[in-house]
């Protein structure tokens, strides 16, 4: 039976909707991976600050953590190319679709623990430690309510629209 909040049948095969939703996905990545390289690229510009030297244990930690969070989601949002490229034209591509997509999502968890790190690391070092955790933990409530909880919510209006 049809899911009835479904409204879009669409008439393609298998491999159709597997090579469609691939090329969504990468276009999902792409708008990620540019955030990502530029987070990336500011967090290691940090380190050749003159101010750097004088940051505390708390503070270099949190930069050599937010540092590595960064470079994780780099990394799983550039897998789904590679395993792609590893997979081409071996019949793969419904697998390489869900893995990747597997990869993506876990990616923005990584992605918004970078963020809100980032944010507490610069406001803890131009304000306090205090006001750092709240705006870090503000970020990451950020990012959680627009990627996890607003698609929930969607969804739920969605499912109560009576089908046409």
């Amino acid at each position: 039976m049809a899911d009835p909040h479904h409204h879009e049948e669409r008439n393609e095969t298998r491999l159709e909707r597997a090579d469609r939703n691939f090329l969504e996905l990468l276009q999902e990545l792409r708008v990620t991976q540019t955030g990502v390289q530029i987070l990336f690229a500011f967090l290691l510009t940090l380190a050749f600050t003159p101010r750097f030297p004088s940051l505390d244990a708390v503070q270099r930690t949190t930069y050599v953590v937010t540092l590595l969070l960064s470079v994780l989601a780099a990394a799983l949002f550039t897998t789904p190319a590679a395993l792609h490229r590893r997979l081409f034209r071996q019949g793969a591509k419904p697998q390489v679709v869900s893995v990747s997509s597997r990869l993506a999502q876990l990616g923005l968890v990584v992605l918004a623990l970078a963020l809100a790190g980032s944010v507490l690391l610069v406001v803890d070092v131009a304000m306090d430690r205090t006001e750092g955790i709240v705006a870090g933990a503000t970020t990451l409530l950020l990012c959680v309510g627009l990627w996890e909880v607003l698609p929930y919510l969607v969804k739920r209006a969605i499912n109560k629209t009576p089908a046409k």
